[in-house]
């Protein structure tokens, strides 16, 4: 999909707005899964995720070619939606998001600092990029995907500075939303001839992918009901579903109240704070510790914008960690 020139190249171009991000061994998390385990913050990134990384990618080449004179728009679950306002505020570029009825209100009003336009529509995140769809036709827009060459080479970005930054990993845990951040990683770690397993990581209550790579083709799900909203995606994109196929090593489910746990564990263990998809590689990992004692283990805490509503309900309201 990308070079390691490409890649390089927008290393740079992330580099220029903000310094990278951390990845630290802590020694806790290791004592619990009984493994070197190394998080890459993107937690710390501008925007609290890994997303800005692409969307600085996405629109700096838009503003070179001159390909969104109107502006652009795009759906979102907030992620996304806040690299692109992020950007699009560095560009000079007017940016409207649809998100569903229902969207976090932080992100939602962290979008709106940001200079978006916000517009609600839908159940779900698929509905909302099928009107986000409608209006650029109707409005003369740029529709910018949540899975796009630019934006998998952008949010790579996090996995070069990680395999560069920590000692060799035997597995990385990586959670799927529509599936930029695991097939950057895994074409990261193919272009630098790495041999860490890639493990992808869905919510039980929104498995398509999962469902898909065990299938071998694209199924999609009636319902994406998770509390980790940045896992909630019923409809795989058809490319990233072979790059993950071609890639992954296995897939791994985690139900909401193990995404809970995880979310506490990072707190009591490294005063860090995570939403769901962020927690969800973690998640992943305590589930699979039998088979990771005494390896090095890599997992992306690729966000931590959560309601605080949301803490309270889900997360502060369950049993403490142990």
């Amino acid at each position: 999909m990308f070079s390691l020139d490409a890649l390089e190249d927008a290393l740079r171009q992330v580099h220029e707005v903000f310094p990278g991000t951390n990845q630290y061994a802590w020694p806790l998390l290791g004592q619990r899964a009984g493994a070197d385990v190394w998080v890459k913050h993107e937690n710390h990134a501008p925007t609290g995720a890994f997303k800005v990384r692409g969307g600085l990618v996405h629109l700096a080449r838009l503003a070179r070619e001159g390909g969104a004179p109107h502006g652009i728009i795009s759906a979102t679950r907030g992620n996304h939606g806040q690299s692109l306002a992020f950007a699009g505020r560095r560009f000079g570029m007017p940016v409207t998001i649809v998100v569903p009825h229902g969207n976090s209100a932080e992100k939602n009003a962290a979008m709106v600092a940001l200079g978006a336009r916000l517009i609600e529509h839908g159940e779900d995140f698929d509905a909302a990029r099928q009107h986000a769809k409608a209006l650029a036709a109707r409005d003369g827009l740029a529709f910018a995907p949540s899975f796009h060459p630019d934006l998998v080479v952008g949010v790579a970005t996090w996995a070069l500075e990680l395999f560069r930054a920590a000692p060799p990993l035997d597995v990385l845990y990586v959670p799927i939303g529509l599936g930029s951040g695991i097939c950057g990683a895994i074409r990261t770690r193919d272009l630098l001839g790495l041999s860490t397993e890639i493990i992808g990581v869905q919510s039980a209550h929104a498995p398509a992918y999962a469902l898909s790579v065990a299938a071998g083709r694209l199924i999609e799900t009636a319902s994406a009901d998770t509390k980790a909203d940045g896992l909630a995606v019923r409809i795989p994109d058809s490319a990233a579903l072979d790059m993950i196929r071609a890639g992954v090593a296995r897939m791994v489910t985690v139900k909401d109240d193990e995404v809970a746990e995880a979310i506490r564990i990072y707190w009591t263990d490294t005063h860090n704070l995570a939403e769901g998809a962020g927690a969800a590689p973690l998640a992943a990992l305590l589930q699979e510790k039998h088979r990771l004692a005494g390896k090095r283990v890599g997992v992306v805490l690729s966000g931590g914008n959560i309601d605080l509503a949301v803490f309270r309900d889900w997360v502060a309201n369950g049993h403490p960690a142990p």
